[in-house]
């Protein structure tokens, strides 16, 4: 399940995190950020904030289109990404970008703002890695694990409907979904993929 990625919201929200790290902040946190941020809001909305394209890699979920922004990939952005993304961000260097101006909150909804939150809160004292290691206990990710330890791929695409399976207990911050709100959340999903196959 793909969805139409919003430059704008991850853009607003790797900026987000660098504001609230001090102005600047390692790329590979922010990445794990973006990812507890989207699979919180995903888990109690029914929809991603970015709708990235996620990828399992070896340091676990990647929001693949918030990596190229924040490599300034032109090759994979379009203009206008490109153009919106330089007025707020920064890359300082392969590890590190920097926020140029305020967050623009008119772009996230308050639940994208509680969502950012709660992942903040939760996880701003790890490093890239602790958090790396962190997002390797969830099912999403672990289901492609013997294929990315067997050098088979270095990627795996991730389904937004594997964020919805409970991981073992005490992994979860949150309370754990019951069987009858993962089928009403993946409905959300599919309802929300649907209208945006009817625009695009």
């Amino acid at each position: 399940m793909q969805l139409s990625f919003s430059h704008k919201k991850a853009t607003q929200a790797l900026n987000f995190f660098a504001r609230a790290a001090g102005g600047k902040i390692n790329k590979m946190k922010a990445l794990k950020l973006i990812y507890f941020a989207d699979r919180y809001h995903l888990r109690s909305y029914g929809r991603p904030i970015t709708n990235d394209t996620y990828f399992a890699m070896k340091f676990g979920p990647v929001a693949s289109q918030c990596l190229n922004l924040l490599n300034e990939n032109e090759d994979y952005t379009a203009p206008e990404e490109n153009k919106y993304r330089q007025a707020f961000l920064e890359r300082e260097n392969n590890e590190h970008y920097a926020s140029k101006a305020a967050v623009n909150e008119t772009v996230l909804s308050q639940t994208d703002l509680e969502s950012l939150n709660y992942a903040w809160e939760n996880y701003k004292d790890k490093d890239q890695f602790e958090l790396a290691e962190e997002t390797h206990r969830f099912p999403e990710w672990q289901q492609h694990k013997a294929a990315l330890d067997s050098e088979l791929a270095t990627r795996r695409f991730m389904s937004y409907l594997d964020f919805l399976e409970n991981p073992e207990q005490g992994v979860e911050k949150l309370p754990l979904l019951t069987e009858e709100i993962k089928e009403d959340l993946a409905e959300e999903l599919h309802s929300l993929q649907a209208v945006e196959s009817i625009w695009s």
